[in-house]
């Protein structure tokens, strides 16, 4: 069960759900969108919100920044975050302007959001889950999703509320969050989500 509850940690980590969002909104958008732009968003984000938070979490820990993939403490979690906000608005600025798939302009505009918000938090050294944060912006982002294309998507949704609640359970058990900072995670990552809906529904 403990080695169970580690891999969850670990496949769900913050890193993989930005492009899991993108994915997700590819697969159930009716709107056409060419198979070259697709793959062109897709590849820039994975460069982006995967590649690059990894060399640079391998160049903070070589320099003694950080100890753990995880970032098991508020000095830890300082840098990382202000340089994934810095990431977050090139994304927005460059990859996906509101002019051209304005659903995943306000998805990365949402996650800014909690990624300055957590930021801000961690200054004053309260440590909110930033695996709560990522799970709980998609699952309001793929709510949205059914909303604005009135596509019933119920099974998607079943099994993000049941990654979600693994999520909790595994971070309980492996005590690297209070049960006040996983539901702060998960206010922070699906409040913006919630609040920008009446900008692209």
């Amino acid at each position: 069960m403990n080695w169970l509850l580690k891999s969850i940690s670990f496949i769900f980590h913050p890193i993989i759900m930005p492009l899991l969002g993108v994915i997700f909104y590819f697969s159930k958008s009716p709107r056409f969108i060419s198979q070259d732009i697709m793959k062109a968003k897709v590849i820039s984000l994975t460069i982006l919100t995967m590649a690059l938070p990894m060399l640079l979490y391998f160049l903070l820990k070589t320099i003694g920044k950080t100890e753990s993939i995880y970032l098991k403490t508020t000095k830890e979690r300082i840098i990382p975050l202000a340089l994934n906000i810095v990431i977050c608005i090139l994304i927005i600025a460059r990859v996906l302007p509101n002019n051209q798939i304005i659903e995943l302009y306000y998805f990365f505009l949402g996650i800014l959001i909690s990624t300055i918000v957590c930021l801000v938090l961690a200054i004053f050294k309260f440590k909110a889950s930033i695996h709560m944060i990522a799970i709980a912006g998609i699952l309001m982002f793929a709510i949205g999703i059914s909303l604005h294309f009135s596509k019933n998507i119920n099974g998607s949704l079943a099994l993000f509320f049941l990654i979600a609640g693994a999520i909790a359970t595994s971070r309980l058990h492996l005590k690297a969050h209070t049960t006040i900072e996983l539901i702060f995670g998960f206010c922070i990552g699906f409040l913006p989500q919630l609040l920008l809906l009446s900008y692209w529904l």
